[in-house]
């Protein structure tokens, strides 16, 4: 009797966690509903990624992705608000509630994902660490700066990954650590530094705001994998799940040559089964994550597949240039993959 009482009050307790963690499903889009818009925390400022422009609107790949979520949720891409943040700041305004979505040149590790109450939503880009340097320096790979003076930005994967470097290779350096990646690019183009490390993406972006970024050149080696993608926090399973397919979205569309300029009437005359559930022409799968039907008709329409959104803000036409490399579609050479839309 004494077991099935047991029994009974394990069930019983399972029940009620079991309601109770159902109840708090969905509170993130209850709240931004209810707010009107999504808090979206963006870097302090590195351009391609999220920068504030002429107007101050802050532009940026990691800013669209926000920019695609709000047009998920609300059918209007402008329904966001963006917090500037340094690394050190990131997580603390997650973890707080201060932001919905962190998406933030931010990178994908187990200790980020299992440890600290958030969890990612995706890669936005696949990146890695590099070692930007002036010509003058007279080196052409990085195996060559033993001795160097290293510009890194505290509270980053980088430090770790630079130090595993430079000892696997039997090479010393002095590190020199800042707290925005401003100033670590300008004690590089200052001299105090011989060497600028960070995420390839950023150092590029880096180069891009010095006053002679021709006398500058990233050294070949990538000596990480810096998979950077929006994070949520941990525990709201449908909130995580809108963001996730948010992007799985924009890579569906643009593998299905879905764009801005033709999802409207791909959405009204498509005779592909793929296209036509992707855009909600068939089925629908709006519903199972609590939005629209036309989600992701609004997501494309008024930011952009994933393809439209890389060019605009990293392609070959802008200061940039950064050629899609691992980030083109993973039938275009690059290893860009989203489940379907089924």
């Amino acid at each position: 009797m004494k077991m099935l009482k047991s029994t009974l009050a394990v069930l019983t307790a399972a029940t009620v966690l079991g309601v109770s963690s159902f109840a708090q499903a969905g509170a993130t889009l209850d709240a931004i509903q209810k707010k009107g818009f999504v808090q979206c925390g963006v870097s302090d400022g590195l351009p391609g990624f999220s920068v504030p422009d002429a107007s101050g609107k802050i532009v940026g790949i990691d800013a669209d992705v926000c920019r695609a979520v709000a047009a998920a949720v609300f059918g209007d891409a402008t329904k966001v608000k963006f917090s500037q943040l340094n690394a050190k700041e990131r997580f603390t305004a997650l973890q707080s509630g201060e932001i919905d979505i962190l998406s933030r040149n931010t990178t994908w590790t187990s200790s980020r994902d299992a440890g600290m109450g958030m969890v990612f939503a995706g890669v936005t880009y696949y990146d890695g660490i590099g070692f930007l340097v002036n010509n003058k320096l007279g080196v052409k790979s990085a195996k060559e700066l033993d001795g160097a003076t290293i510009c890194i930005q505290a509270g980053t994967t980088t430090e770790l990954n630079v130090s595993d470097y430079f000892r696997g290779n039997g090479l010393k350096y002095t590190p020199i650590t800042f707290d925005t990646s401003d100033e670590s690019a300008k004690s590089l183009e200052g001299g105090r530094c011989d060497v600028l490390t960070s995420d390839k993406s950023q150092l590029f972006a880096q180069r891009s705001k010095l006053a002679a970024p021709n006398d500058y050149v990233v050294l070949p080696e990538t000596i990480s994998k810096e998979p950077l993608g929006p994070v949520v926090r941990r525990g709201d399973e449908d909130w995580l799940a809108i963001v996730k397919w948010t992007l799985f979205a924009q890579l569906n569309a643009e593998e299905a040559g879905v764009t801005s300029k033709n999802v409207e009437a791909e959405a009204k005359s498509t005779k592909n089964p793929d296209v036509a559930r992707l855009l909600g022409a068939d089925g629908e799968y709006g519903k199972d994550l609590k939005l629209p039907k036309d989600w992701v008709v609004q997501i494309v329409k008024q930011v952009g597949n994933y393809g439209e959104m890389f060019e605009r803000n990293l392609g070959a036409n802008t200061p940039l240039k950064i050629d899609r490399g691992q980030n083109a579609l993973w039938n275009a050479g690059g290893i860009q993959y989203a489940p379907p839309v089924r």
